[in-house]
């Protein structure tokens, strides 16, 4: 892990992998800016008040775009990390072959290509695993909220295994067979945890966030290679 974590740093540097940054960073905010255009259509004219009975509170359309940003936002806070991640998943093919012609240029040679439906495939999974997962951890979270700092640690946890997991299988993919990959899954559970707790924690840091499923992917490339080599010369 800390020995991975200089190299993936440097990764960042190269421009084809800045190329697949702007590019990912663009679609999640188009993504975010559709979602805005939709909740705009859906809350003019609409009336939340009726939910609480007789009540009404009819929404111009001013009021509504007021509503779909608010609303936008809140999503941009919560659902960023999912999102970004799903949508970094769908280039981690392509970063980790960059990773390997610049470190590892045998395992380059020898990579086979997982296929771009493949990849959307695998980034659609991941996006559905995180929020499942948070979902799942929701009722901890208010439970842990007296804690003050229990609900952080434990989205830290279990974003982490989430990630891990996510970017560990895609990374893998395109040099082992599914036999080998879960065997390998299985042996870095620890590895993969701390580096999709990293991307979790950067995801709470502005600006830094926007980083770092790149930084992931590029150190579970990192990861899996160096492991492999490990075992080849062991």
């Amino acid at each position: 892990m800390i020995g991975i974590l200089p190299l993936a740093v440097g990764d960042l540097a190269d421009s084809r992998i800045l190329g697949v940054l702007l590019r990912s960073l663009l679609i999640t905010l188009l993504i975010f800016a559709a979602l805005g255009v939709t909740l705009g259509w859906a809350l003019a004219g609409s009336d939340p008040c009726a939910a609480f009975g007789d009540m009404e509170c009819t929404l111009s359309p001013a009021e509504g775009g007021v509503g779909a940003v608010v609303l936008t936002l809140l999503a941009l806070w919560f659902l960023f990390p999912a999102v970004a991640l799903g949508v970094v998943c769908a280039y981690v093919e392509r970063i980790a072959a960059i990773v390997e012609q610049r470190h590892y240029p045998q395992a380059a040679v020898a990579a086979r290509s997982i296929g771009p439906g493949a990849a959307v495939l695998l980034g659609l999974r991941s996006a559905a695993r995180v929020l499942i997962y948070n979902l799942v951890a929701l009722p901890f979270y208010v439970i842990l909220l007296f804690t003050g700092i229990g609900p952080l640690i434990l989205f830290v946890v279990v974003n982490g295994i989430a990630f891990g997991r996510d970017l560990g299988e895609m990374v893998a993919a395109r040099h082992a067979d599914r036999a080998e990959r879960h065997g390998w899954l299985g042996r870095t559970r620890i590895e993969r945890m701390l580096i999709g707790s990293t991307v979790t924690g950067l995801f709470l840091i502005p600006f830094v966030n926007l980083i770092a499923p790149i930084l992931g992917a590029t150190m579970t490339t990192h990861l899996y290679l160096r492991s492999r080599l490990r075992r080849a010369a062991g």
